[in-house]
């Protein structure tokens, strides 16, 4: 069996007219060879990823979700012109090839891309890829050194200087989170009071180092060669990308770092492979972007805590799309009592 990510069949209530999507991109695509087949990709809670296939041709499909959702954590061109302008720089983006603003054709914008033929880690290590801890430490170095490559990044060269304002960013991010968790409530949500207070107390200072961040850089989120499984080809989900404080998404990051030793109630919301023999701790995660960017970390108390929080209130979003009938994927419905998990342990970060 292949390593390769595979895309399975589409979900109930998240269909595209494969006849109409085919005819407008063979439109805007010379040589396109049609019938068009798609299917999904299964994993991810936010934008819906489809695998498009025509003849010998492969591309990725990227669009919205289905039911409410916030525009701007949703605006497809937007990630297309991030993708378009950071190609150059960072290869490992996929490489741009069409952006639609007619939702007429599926019935919301999209843009399509290039497919990385790869290894996608998820919960778990595929049973064909065996997880020595060589292999996972090697992969876990790699995630951490593409941080710091992209943080390292002359955003205003690449042309992205306008995608974010740094100076506030920290402050705004707090309110806005909190703004957010607090439109997301349901009924069994717990009180995030006492961490969003401690977060808005306890502001760092302004970053000296604005870069452009991912906002949402995990293992999940990455692609590893299928024939050298220790080498990272591709970074996907660039739809939170901004300028920035780079702590805040190193912070981000950690938040799904789970470790052996965390206990069962946060190994039971482990979404990623971080707690197998060979990984790396969060604290060795620190110590190895330190080595990569040469600088030194600050406290890094802070970062940990509003994480642990912005993942809670993403959790408790998508949630409140389940609780109240604008999804239908079983998936969602195990998120409230994580959020609730996510918000004891940013509590208690903040506490320690």
């Amino acid at each position: 069996m292949s390593l390769v990510d595979e895309a399975v069949a589409v979900r109930a209530g998240e269909a595209l007219d494969a006849g109409r999507l085919g005819a407008y991109l063979a439109r805007q695509l010379p040589g396109l060879e049609l019938p068009l087949t798609v299917r999904q990709f299964p994993s991810g809670f936010s934008n819906l990823t489809y695998l498009l296939s025509a003849g010998n041709v492969e591309i990725v499909l990227r669009r919205p979700p289905f039911g409410t959702r916030p525009k701007s954590g949703h605006d497809m061109g937007r990630e297309f012109r991030v993708l378009s302008a950071l190609r150059p720089g960072f290869p490992e983006c996929p490489n741009p090839v069409h952006n639609c603003t007619d939702e007429s054709v599926i019935g919301a914008p999209f843009y399509v891309v290039e497919r990385i033929r790869g290894i996608i880690l998820r919960r778990d290590y595929p049973p064909e890829l065996p997880a020595t801890p060589g292999l996972v430490r090697a992969q876990q170095l790699e995630l951490v050194d593409a941080l710091a490559r992209l943080h390292g990044l002359d955003f205003r060269a690449l042309g992205l200087a306008e995608l974010g304002r740094p100076e506030g960013y920290v402050a705004r991010q707090v309110e806005g989170w909190t703004g957010r968790y607090a439109r997301a409530q349901t009924a069994d949500a717990a009180s995030a009071e006492a961490v969003t207070g401690w977060l808005a107390s306890n502001l760092p200072p302004e970053s000296p180092h604005a870069a452009l961040i991912h906002n949402d850089y995990k293992l999940d989120n990455v692609v590893f060669d299928a024939d050298s499984p220790e080498r990272l080809i591709g970074v996907l989900d660039w739809e939170m990308a901004t300028i920035g404080d780079p702590l805040m998404d190193l912070g981000c990051s950690l938040a799904y770092w789970v470790e052996a030793d965390d206990g069962p109630e946060v190994l039971a919301t482990r979404m990623l492979p971080t707690h197998l023999p060979g990984s790396l701790t969060r604290a060795d995660v620190l110590r190895s972007y330190e080595r990569e960017t040469g600088r030194t970390l600050p406290e890094f108390r802070f970062y940990r805590v509003f994480g642990l929080f912005r993942l809670a209130v993403i959790v408790q979003q998508i949630y409140y799309r389940y609780a109240h009938g604008e999804t239908r994927d079983p998936r969602f419905g195990a998120l409230g009592p994580m959020a609730r998990v996510l918000i004891d342990r940013a509590e208690a970060e903040a506490r320690a």
